[in-house]
């Protein structure tokens, strides 16, 4: 298809909305694993210090304790493996800050030290998609860590007391595992088997392409899943032959699928029995082979290298880690200027709010805003209990920590209505502030860290966005072209389309992705819409072509079946 197109013109400052941005949604459906991880940890580091009388060393268990947020909607291999990375991080940025808040006593320089790890650590987690909560924790406890007062022989020591936390947290990350080793895989394909049917009864319209394109990235994600997995089981087959279904309904033609049928399957798969039996049509077991060929490639392949998936140049998300350093910086000083003499509140509050793009991270600045004010006023009404025994401490910080995670996939403001007095609770722990000065500056702070953070977002473009799309473009044509050809070949097995119609839906969500991320940039170059629209309808045609020749494969199966 050519690409020589004229592209659509859009105005370059976008409208930022207000309606939506704080509506309360429904909760993740694994929202309870981070909180009772994340508590379980807490507890189990916050007791010891307790029971010894060391409860100054609470801020380095608990970061370390943190670690139990991250990899909870990947299955146990892959969260084994980005486990290992999330410790690692944690204890190297740790161990930096703890050197240089013992070796550097400028506020100036510390700012600046603390704005560039944070860059760093907002490209390496949106690279990698360690998250969430992604960079953010990261960035809290080195900010935190970098204005706290420090000796240089005690950084070894503090810096054990992370890794030992970190890796704790880990294990209880992993610990469902011992229970239901497909757990993950499972709540992947209900979650497709969910938003097929959601696709199913969509009214036509823009509601309907969102859930066309909701359902398509839950089948992606299930594939994801399942062929991250090691050896493949009787379950993982199951799981398998359900997400088929999904696929089906999302991609075939109207009417094919039962959205009924789909959530009561998915219902079942949630559950702790056994899977439902699915009745699949003849020749699925060679479609099947696409799934196995695909398994088998990506172990020979072996586990990609984190630093092959590191941002590189002209990748769109380097201008979004630069807006993080700058921002952060700006935030710091102008913090400083207010005369907060250990500003990583603002810092930490800059770091937050950045997204994909300028609308996204408007949303987030409002939300942050609203959501750090009301915490800080749990918190006044908190501290003077707090302040009765380190024992009532340590337990309204694993309180607020449970409560973080069962509020943050809500909406992020309710979340930051109890992260911010968890996170000023655990600087009781080493140093007790007056009230009254700690409230102060954790508002100012708020204030100075969400308005520069947003005005740098404004200024420091990121037009790599428009670029993503075309990129993104390019790749579903390629992909539609493939799946034409093994359409059009008479000798294609059905193991090659289905691993073609995979890779096409893949390329679907991903250019939606892009798409969306483009539209929401301010001072962007003019979109290819009508290309976007184009090669979305040929892509979805073909999707269906698919499955009308895995139909006649069947069908003729089928009668040759009978006719022996």
């Amino acid at each position: 298809m050519s690409t020589t197109e004229p592209a659509t013109r859009q105005p370059p400052i976008r409208r930022l909305p207000l309606s939506g941005v704080l509506r309360v949604n429904r909760p993740s459906d694994i929202w309870f694993k981070p909180a009772t991880s994340v508590a379980v940890a807490a507890t189990l580091v916050l007791v010891p210090l307790l029971v010894i009388g060391r409860s100054e060393l609470a801020m380095y268990v608990m970061s370390g304790a943190f670690c139990a947020l991250y990899g909870h909607h990947l299955p146990y291999a892959a969260r084994l493996r980005a486990g290992v990375w999330v410790v690692i991080g944690m204890t190297a940025g740790m161990a930096v800050a703890l050197v240089c808040a013992s070796l550097v006593h400028s506020v100036i320089a510390l700012i600046a030290i603390a704005s560039v790890i944070a860059g760093l650590q907002k490209a390496v987690c949106d690279a990698t998609r360690i998250g969430p909560p992604g960079h953010v924790i990261l960035v809290f406890v080195v900010s935190g860590t970098l204005f706290a007062p420090q000796e240089l022989h005690e950084v070894p020591f503090h810096t054990a007391l992370t890794l030992g936390a970190g890796i704790l947290g880990g294990l209880i990350a992993l610990a469902p595992a011992l229970i239901r080793r497909e757990g993950p895989e499972r709540r992947a394909t209900a979650r497709a088997l969910e938003a097929a049917a959601g696709y199913l009864v969509s009214p036509d319209g823009a509601g309907r392409r969102r859930a066309r394109h909701a359902a398509a990235a839950a089948v992606h994600g299930a594939w994801q899943s399942l062929l991250a997995t090691g050896k493949p089981t009787g379950v993982r087959h199951a799981l398998e032959h359900l997400v088929l279904h999904a696929e089906a309904s999302l991609i075939g033609p109207s009417g094919t699928s039962d959205p009924d049928r789909l959530r009561a399957w998915a219902r079942q798969v949630r559950g702790r029995g056994p899977l439902p039996e699915v009745p699949m049509p003849a020749g699925t077991g060679d479609e099947l082979l696409g799934v196995g060929a695909e398994r088998e490639g990506r172990r020979k392949q072996g586990r990609e290298p984190l630093l092959r998936g590191l941002p590189r140049a002209g990748s769109p998300l380097l201008p979004i880690a630069v807006r993080c350093a700058v921002g952060c910086a700006a935030a710091g000083y102008v913090g400083l200027a207010l005369g907060v003499g250990h500003p990583y509140w603002a810092i930490v509050s800059a770091s937050a709010i950045y997204q994909a793009n300028v609308t996204l991270t408007w949303h987030r600045v409002l939300q942050r805003l609203v959501g750090n004010v009301c915490g800080v006023a749990v918190f006044a009404a908190v501290v003077p209990l707090a302040r009765t025994s380190v024992v009532v401490l340590a337990i309204l910080c694993i309180v607020f920590s449970f409560c973080n995670e069962m509020l943050i996939s809500r909406n992020y403001w309710l979340g930051s209505v109890s992260v911010t007095p968890m996170a000023l609770l655990i600087t009781e722990f080493a140093h007790v502030r007056p009230a009254g000065e700690l409230i102060t500056d954790r508002v100012l702070d708020t204030l100075a860290g969400v308005a520069v953070g947003m005005v740098v977002a404004i200024l420091i473009t990121n037009r790599r966005t428009g670029g993503r799309m075309e990129q993104a473009l390019g790749a579903a044509e390629r992909a539609t072209d493939t799946a034409e050809r093994v359409l059009a070949s008479a000798t294609s097995s059905a193991a090659e389309l289905a691993t073609a119609r995979r890779r096409l839906t893949a390329s679907l969500v991903v250019l939606r992705d892009a798409a969306d991320t483009a539209a929401g940039e301010w001072w962007q170059r003019a979109l290819p819409e009508e290309r976007l629209m184009r090669t979305e309808q040929r892509a979805h045609r073909t999707l269906a072509a698919t499955v009308r020749r895995q139909g006649l494969a069947r069908d003729r199966h089928l009668i040759e079946e009978q006719r022996t």
